[in-house]
């Protein structure tokens, strides 16, 4: 592992040196000899030594020479100097603090080991330190996207208190001034199909050949950072900024930059999407005016144009974007006879009537039919609660639930978009459909009868629903109507007809009979039971003892 010169005048002295040093204990693998310091130089110069033990008095080149030359010509080395007992006064001069340590002639084992020990310590400790810088930096530059990351959503979600600093911005490589800065949305809009094909269902992978296609592309003009949407997984936000720009050449070179990345997407990948492009500001701390600009533009996309895939802020204002929302809460009667009865005409019948309602506008936009996707769910997750699917059961909001069970969200026309659509319902139809099979072996008799015989434990509703897979809100409802009460009425009745029956052995204390009930505080009985029976425990007792 190291390598050691040794540099001395006398053969003898140098033939001792090799036979004391504890060579392979110490790691040194290499050693070099040297009579003078002229044939030192020349083995600096061709090898690599880690130390060099010098002697002092030498012909031609001395060691105080010699010293200064290895400081200055090579630094990295580690010297030991060599000096007889009545030179040490004049060794004392040339020792600096690059030498580590010196030892006297006669050279003995334990000097000579004590001083490599010493210098090899050192360089080892020179390692670690290099390794850490190494890893420093290392993680550093992993770490820096994550971190530039952090700090453009913060900015966008106008929250920028929380990362955004003069000295962070350093850091990241944005502390630059005269820059123009821009923000672009883009929407995959066949991305579970092609992860499907083509990236193993690594959405992940996606993301970054796409985001490193749009570096590539869009270099030439500009700096670039793409990161994923953390709240819509189908998109890639991009940050752009150029130095020195005029607004309209900017707007103008990030117009066409989109146009050859649609292009390019498609060539490389088969992705489809469209691109929505906010206008430059000069503050990088109103990034989120351009953020903000980009969604509005990428909402405003209609589906039955597919000739142009990049939308401009300042294009939309042109647009006779439609001011009233399609709702689909007005469709939840024939939503609830789908789902009850599985009339599949039915089912085409009304996506039929949405889609020709819709489609006769030709305004109907990417944004519309978020809003319409978002609201069927939020109705299909409370018409399913309703039947008894447990909430934990449904995919909620959660896109990527709805990928796990098979569901293509991809759409980019009106056909397409009805099929995702019909899809959603056909998924709730099956969630509805299991919960009436369970039904046919469940009884809400069953739960009476657990509740007359442990009527002491700790009962709660959820440990029902999670045994029979029901929803809370089905079991309280399917039990109400059969017994005219609910499930915590009932259980208090039974334990307030038990505690009469107690109530009447004059031996048991009250403490006593709160225990027996489950009931872990006799105060906390003795108000239920006061409640209950307009009188308290010991007040019932003396009135059944007359």
């Amino acid at each position: 592992m190291y390598s050691v010169l040794i540099i001395d005048d006398e053969e003898p002295l140098r033939e001792a040196i090799k036979i004391l040093g504890l060579w392979e204990e110490l790691g040194v693998l290499q050693l070099y000899e040297a009579a003078n310091g002229r044939e030192a130089l020349h083995i600096l110069e061709h090898y690599t030594v880690h130390i060099a033990l010098v002697d002092m008095k030498m012909p031609e080149l001395n060691g105080v020479q010699l010293l200064q030359l290895i400081e200055e010509k090579y630094p990295e080395v580690l010297s030991i100097v060599i000096s007889g007992y009545n030179d040490f006064e004049y060794t004392k001069q040339a020792i600096r603090s690059r030498v580590v340590d010196y030892i006297l002639k006669p050279v003995n084992r334990h000097d000579l080991n004590t001083a490599l020990r010493n210098a090899v310590n050192i360089i080892e400790a020179k390692q670690r330190k290099t390794e850490e810088t190494i890893h420093q930096n290392i993680t550093l530059n992993m770490s820096l996207p994550k971190l530039k990351e952090k700090l453009y959503l913060s900015l966008i979600d106008r929250n920028s208190q929380k990362y955004y600093s003069e000295d962070l911005m350093q850091v990241v490589g944005l502390g630059r001034s005269n820059h123009m800065f821009s923000i672009t949305t883009i929407r995959i809009l066949n991305m579970d199909a092609l992860i499907q094909r083509r990236f193993k269902n690594d959405i992940d992978l996606l993301q970054f050949a796409a985001s490193n296609v749009i570096h590539d592309v869009l270099s030439n003009y500009f700096q670039t950072f793409s990161f994923a949407n953390p709240k819509q997984e189908r998109e890639i936000i991009t940050v752009v900024s150029l130095e020195g720009s005029y607004y309209e050449d900017m707007n103008y070179k990030l117009y066409h930059g989109m146009n050859s990345i649609v292009t390019t997407l498609d060539q490389l990948f088969e992705l489809d999407v469209i691109v929505g492009v906010g206008l430059p500001v000069q503050e990088i701390t109103e990034l989120a005016v351009s953020f903000d600009q980009s969604k509005l533009a990428l909402m405003s996309y209609r589906l039955h144009n597919r000739s142009a895939n990049v939308v401009k802020y300042d294009e939309v204002t042109h647009l006779d974007i439609p001011k009233e929302h399609k709702s689909i809460f007005t469709r939840m009667s024939q939503l609830r006879q789908v789902l009850e009865t599985g009339n599949s005409q039915l089912l085409q019948s009304m996506l039929h009537d949405m889609m020709n309602q819709w489609n006769n506008t030709e305004q109907f936009t990417i944004g519309e039919s978020e809003k319409i996707t978002d609201e069927l769910i939020m109705v299909l997750n409370d018409i399913a609660i309703e039947y008894g699917v447990p909430a934990s059961g449904l995919p909620g909001s959660n896109m990527n639930a709805f990928r796990v069970l098979g569901i293509c969200r991809d759409y980019n026309n009106y056909v397409q978009y009805k099929e995702v659509l019909q899809q959603y319902i056909q998924l709730y139809k099956q969630f509805i459909d299991a919960v009436k099979q369970q039904d046919t072996s469940f009884k809400v008799n069953d739960i009476k009868k657990y509740i007359d015989h442990y009527y002491y434990e700790d009962i709660k509703v959820t440990m029902f629903a999670e045994k029979y897979y029901l929803s809370r809100e089905y079991l309280m409802k399917l039990f109400k109507q059969q017994y005219g009460c609910g499930i915590h009425e009932y259980i208090q009745s039974v334990r307030m007809e038990k505690a009469k029956e107690l109530l009447q052995d004059s031996n048991l204390k009250i403490q006593d009979i709160s225990e027996m009930l489950g009931y872990k505080d006799k105060n906390y009985f003795s108000k239920a039971f006061r409640n209950y029976f307009k009188m308290t425990p010991s007040e019932y007792r003396a009135y059944e003892e007359k």
